[in-house]
């Protein structure tokens, strides 16, 4: 009797399991989020546009051997800049900050306009396309901002201290083999 207890439990078991996990995996990944101050952004977002954060805008850079400026501070005893490189990167930090700043306040901004007139159910098509092409614009320009500072410290730092940047970040497998090839899909006719 007990092992008919088991196998019944067993089986019906195995024909509740899926209909409460399928119940379960019909929640939105959005779950908890309609809460947001601003929806479509977490309060990280939020801080990292207010505050200049570099939130992997400049990926494209970092991972092929152009460093950020903010990382070559933080390393600048490891990269034994000079007096002149440091003065160079602080000015690039500086001004992409600035920029930076500026910018991220304003994708807020319009992030906020957006949210809001979805909340209100006053937008309208042409309302809703002109604000999307307006934030991705901004975002556009913010990732630049970003991509440039990066583009600059290839300018101020030798190849010796940028592998060491790389080595010092963890980059796996670059080094200076890299910097002089060029890319196979690089735009133009060959």
């Amino acid at each position: 009797m007990y092992r008919m207890y088991k196998v019944l439990m067993v089986f019906t078991l195995s024909i509740f399991i899926p209909f409460i996990s399928f119940a379960q995996s019909r929640h939105s990944p959005y779950v908890g989020q309609e809460k947001r101050e601003i929806k479509a952004l977490s309060e990280g977002d939020i801080e990292g546009y207010l505050t200049g954060q570099g939130m992997g805008f400049a990926k494209a850079a970092e991972l092929n051997h152009y460093p950020g400026p903010k990382h070559v501070l933080d390393l600048a005893e490891e990269l034994r800049l000079s007096k002149e490189q440091l003065d160079r990167t602080k000015e690039t930090y500086n001004k992409m900050h600035k920029e930076a700043v500026s910018i991220g306040r304003q994708i807020v901004e319009k992030e906020t306009f957006l949210d809001n007139s979805f909340a209100s159910q006053k937008i309208d098509e042409k309302s809703l396309l002109e604000m999307a092409i307006e934030i991705a614009r901004l975002q556009g320009e913010l990732r630049a901002v970003h991509l440039k500072a990066h583009l600059e410290m290839k300018e101020i730092l030798s190849p010796q201290q940028i592998d060491r940047y790389d080595e010092l970040r963890g980059y796996q497998g670059g080094g200076g083999k890299y910097k002089h090839q060029h890319h196979k899909y690089h735009s133009g006719h060959h």
